[in-house]
């Protein structure tokens, strides 16, 4: 006998300091879908957020420890749903945007699909940002060997149980996007954008992201993965500028012994010699660090095949 169910849906909003827009998204997310559960994560915020979000008909529950990241990984913890839709809390995305998002990831079996943000509004979406959006998001696929994404910071996600139940969340703050992204990168899962508005800010509400802490924060995030996900590259780049320096150390050294038979310049060499014996030290690390990291990388693909596949309702 073949029996179906319709996939249950959680919308997931962190929020910190929102009360201006968040009973509008929580309203507009519930207008689009009817059916899903939509919970308000409140991040130590001084205002009414958490009280207008319940009183909009939102699931609303609490993180103490403060950041995005944070926030999410708690989530990611607590919620248990065929899909989970992220999004911010600040009313910037398109709550129509959702079911065609969702009808998207159960028709093509994806286990991510990223709202890329589309704008013709610059207070909505500052060139800086988007450059330095872009410009991080070119830096990520160039490491990882894939090139899946145009919009890799987006705040406005739909996932898959099985995307949410393996994700390893390391990240504090807004840098959690990039983790996202790599996470579906490492394990070469079905991804897929889809361009939706990206809007202004309601008037009385305010950024929380700044440009530069933020910006650098990210980008010691994909340093830091590039690491840890990618070590045998990473080293051999140590082991190359060592052997480099060494090198260009040890060539007026070895141009005097040839015409002289003399090494005047003795903590030169030994400089030289220890440079390049670190440079070594740095190769070895990558080959054993990347024997660990496959390992690692093999039990998140067993915990991530432990969940069905999204469209996998029929018996």
């Amino acid at each position: 006998m073949t029996t179906s169910r319709a996939p249950r849906v959680a919308v997931l909003i962190p929020c910190f300091n929102e009360a201006v827009a968040i009973g509008n998204v929580v309203r507009a997310f519930r207008a689009q879908l009817p059916d899903a559960r939509i919970y308000v994560y409140d991040n130590n915020s001084t205002d009414n957020t958490a009280e207008n979000a319940r009183l909009a008909g939102a699931l609303v529950r609490f993180e103490g420890m403060k950041g995005k990241g944070q926030v999410v990984r708690r989530m990611f913890a607590d919620v248990d749903a065929d899909v989970c839709v992220l999004v911010d809390g600040d009313m910037t995305y398109d709550a129509t945007a959702a079911p065609a998002m969702i009808q998207r990831l159960l028709d093509d079996g994806l286990d991510m699909v990223v709202a890329s943000r589309v704008s013709e509004d610059q207070a909505a979406y500052r060139l800086g940002h988007e450059f330095g959006n872009r410009a991080l998001t070119h830096l990520a696929s160039l490491i990882f060997g894939a090139g899946a994404f145009t919009d890799m910071l987006s705040g406005y996600r739909v996932f898959s149980r099985r995307f949410v139940k393996s994700f390893p969340a390391h990240a504090q703050g807004f840098e959690t996007e990039v983790e996202l992204a790599v996470h579906a990168m490492e394990l070469r899962m079905p991804v897929a954008e889809m361009p939706s508005q990206y809007f202004p800010r309601p008037e009385g509400s305010h950024s929380k992201l700044n440009t530069y802490r933020d910006g650098w924060r990210i980008l010691k995030t994909i340093g830091r993965l590039f690491k840890n996900g990618r070590p045998f590259i990473f080293f051999s780049c140590l082991c190359i500028m060592c052997f480099a320096v060494a090198i260009g150390l040890s060539i007026p050294l070895l141009n005097t012994y040839v015409a002289t038979g003399l090494v005047p310049r003795f903590p030169t060499a030994i400089l030289s010699s220890a440079i390049g014996l670190l440079g070594g030290i740095f190769l070895v690390c990558g080959l054993v660090l990347d024997t660990v990291t496959l390992g690692r990388r093999e039990a998140k693909y067993a915990s991530y095949l432990r969940c069905p596949p999204v469209n996998g309702w029929d018996d």
